[in-house]
């Protein structure tokens, strides 16, 4: 079925067809040159020292909660049953590697106006027991970082970032992402800028960094400066040096096709950034005051990932009616990421518990849904909303 106002559209034009046209030309096709500048010009992009690119958003979580376990700083390291604060609604590759690490899982309920943390209730979550405050930027909305920062100052609590969905946020001056000990993000064809498929994890610690480039080739030592963070010195004998492998590591590495797409496209992101802003302020003057809907407020300043709307408690509308009436007005549009994960019943394999009510999450997953935002003008699109 195809829609006037699709969800996601491709942000490519000859440039990226070109890049890739280049790199089919070199024979080379495994991650090189142009995966490592991508990074370069992200990580500087972004404001954070290091960047490691890796096939998916899924796997920067991945590796982002693995380095913890391998870290030989104590402040940072994580051990089985480290409790991790999260909310209830995420992507399921938020919470796998948690389970996967055997870390215990602490489900806090959302804003139902920001559809970040309520946090009175991460506030009152946080005990003695917590290792590590997850913090997730939904749909491009940054959390509010002073707030958590204060709930967690003076704690032994390591704060992280999952901003797959908010590229190019900022909150304080500061990007997203960089908040966190390390931060994670997604460069999937929907998101903010696309290398096919493909996730970045950042961090300004170079141990964290290292561990990160060994656990994405195998956990061998190639990619690793002769003297390292992670083992002893490099052998000067490349051949005995190929196959050295150091930590229990992944193959999760990117194509340079990838890389070479990323090179152009992070050179976009001002002007994806900026246009999704524009159609935001549009979204924000047409529904901000609508009696039956709610919509995302903004903290800081939004990349605008989509637009949420969700009914409002106390109105009569259904969401089958609203989604009859935007299909009818040609968008297409999805659940709001899960919804409230905890109604999957994955979650029977996870060693987890809830805290307090998840009321505002459930109310989202069964009344709310977003709508698609792009690099371009919306006005056509949007102005259309007036009829809701």
């Amino acid at each position: 079925m195809s829609f006037k106002y699709p969800l996601a559209t491709a942000t490519w034009d000859q440039k990226e067809i070109d890049a890739m046209h280049n790199v089919i030309a070199s024979g080379d096709f495994t991650m090189g040159k142009k995966v490592s500048l991508f990074e370069r010009n992200f990580s500087k992009y972004i404001g954070s020292h290091h960047a490691v690119m890796v096939n998916s958003g899924s796997s920067a979580n991945l590796l982002m909660i693995a380095a913890l376990f391998y870290t030989k700083n104590s402040k940072l390291k994580l051990k089985r049953g480290d409790e991790v604060i999260v909310p209830a609604v995420s992507w399921s590759t938020t919470y796998y590697p948690l389970y996967q690490y055997g870390l215990k899982i602490k489900f806090v309920d959302i804003d139902i106006e920001t559809l970040n943390y309520d946090l009175a209730q991460l506030e009152s979550a946080i005990t003695n027991k917590t290792r590590v405050v997850l913090a997730v930027n939904l749909l491009g909305n940054p959390n509010d970082f002073d707030c958590i920062n204060n709930i967690i100052k003076d704690k032994n609590i390591i704060l992280l970032e999952d901003n797959c969905e908010s590229m190019g946020a900022t909150f304080n001056n500061k990007k997203t992402g960089t908040f966190g000990v390390m931060g994670t993000f997604s460069s999937f064809y929907s998101h903010h800028i696309s290398t096919m498929e493909g996730g970045i994890i950042v961090t300004d610690d170079e141990e964290l960094h290292q561990i990160l480039i060994s656990l994405r080739s195998h956990g061998w030592t190639r990619g690793l400066p002769a003297k390292n963070l992670i083992c002893d010195d490099k052998s000067e004998d490349l051949l005995e040096e190929s196959f050295r492998f150091v930590l229990p590591g992944y193959n999760v590495r990117p194509l340079e096709l990838e890389g070479a797409l990323g090179v152009e496209q992070v050179k976009k992101l001002p002007m994806i950034i900026s246009e999704r802003r524009k159609n935001a302020k549009l979204f924000l003057e047409t529904l901000s005051n609508h009696p039956d809907l709610l919509i995302q407020k903004e903290i800081g300043m939004s990349s605008w990932f989509g637009f949420s709307i969700i009914i409002r408690p106390d109105s009569s509308l259904t969401r089958k009616e609203l989604v009859n009436k935007l299909n009818l007005l040609g968008f297409e549009l999805r659940p709001i990421v899960t919804g409230n994960f905890l109604k999957n019943t994955v979650i029977k394999f996870f060693d987890y518990e809830i805290h307090g009510s998840l009321k505002n999450a459930e109310h989202l997953d069964k009344h709310g849904l977003f709508i698609g935002n792009h690099h371009y003008s919306m006005s056509e699109a949007l102005n259309t909303l007036k009829n809701l």
